[in-house]
């Protein structure tokens, strides 16, 4: 049998793919033969990252991309299809964590951007990249969901409200288009030392933007694998979804969280304690 997870030949788009998380999926990607786009607005950072991947002998494209912009998501798709020959993959990464409040105090312009960029977003970059996906014979979305999409957040209406979004339209999306041979699925992360979370990665008891007993510490004590996730921990499940590995499942999520989720580790007691 053929390597089920070689991506030689495959173009995949990347949507905040200059840095964290996203640039941890392009370069496990890129590893396994894929060449890629990466969409992002900061020029800078993904000259750099498009600079690492030309370095393994990829073929990699920046494009300047607002995710809120419609006209900048068809340039990215165009681009990849035009430059790069084709489009078999799409990672839904690009995503922020605004709205750290309680409801009352969330302002709507605060609400709007983060479903627009967390939920429409990865819809509307889905829809304009359905018909090259078609035309490839089939493909894969891959949208990066949270914790949040599976549970509720006390202090971040927004964000867990948009994650939860996200997870029904990869299972509905998932639904419509499997006849057409397009796997659509998500990455539910745990805690990874991204820029949106260094707020409470910096430190070790509580964060102003999140509520106070989510800290490092309890996270830490939380988690079996006993640290905080890195960017590079979510290779290896985009890798898989992005493969013929996955190519009968669809609308499915693989959670990658350290086993945090698995249960409470606060019974049965410590014998040390």
């Amino acid at each position: 049998m053929s390597n089920l997870f070689d991506l030689t030949g495959k173009v995949s788009i990347v949507t905040g793919g200059n840095g964290g998380i996203g640039r941890a999926i392009a370069m496990g990607l890129a590893e396994h033969g894929s060449d890629i786009v990466i969409a992002a607005r900061n020029q800078k950072k993904t000259e750099h990252v498009v600079e690492e991947i030309l370095s393994i002998g990829r073929r990699c494209i920046g494009v300047q991309c607002d995710v809120l912009e419609r006209k900048d998501i068809i340039k990215t798709v165009d681009t990849a299809v035009k430059e790069l020959g084709d489009l078999n993959v799409l990672v839904n990464n690009a995503g922020i964590g605004q709205g750290g409040e309680l409801p009352q105090d969330i302002a709507l312009e605060t609400w709007q951007n983060v479903i627009g960029t967390n939920l429409t977003a990865p819809f509307m970059f889905s829809q304009i990249a359905y018909s090259s996906l078609v035309k490839s014979g089939g493909g894969k979305i891959i949208n990066i969901g949270s914790l949040y999409s599976l549970s509720a957040a006390g202090g971040n209406a927004p964000y867990a409200a948009s994650k939860a979004g996200l997870w029904n339209m990869t299972r509905s999306m998932a639904l419509d288009w499997g006849k057409n041979n397009i796997q659509v699925n998500m990455i539910v992360p745990g805690w990874h030392r991204t820029e949106m979370t260094e707020g409470v990665l910096e430190d070790p008891n509580s964060s102003s933007s999140y509520p106070s007993h989510m800290g490092k510490n309890k996270i830490i004590s939380k988690t079996p694998a006993g640290r905080v996730g890195e960017p590079q921990d979510l290779a290896g499940a985009a890798i898989f979804l992005a493969s013929r590995a996955s190519d009968f499942m669809t609308g499915e999520y693989v959670r990658v969280d350290g086993g945090i989720s698995a249960g409470d580790m606060a019974w049965p007691p410590s014998r040390d304690e």
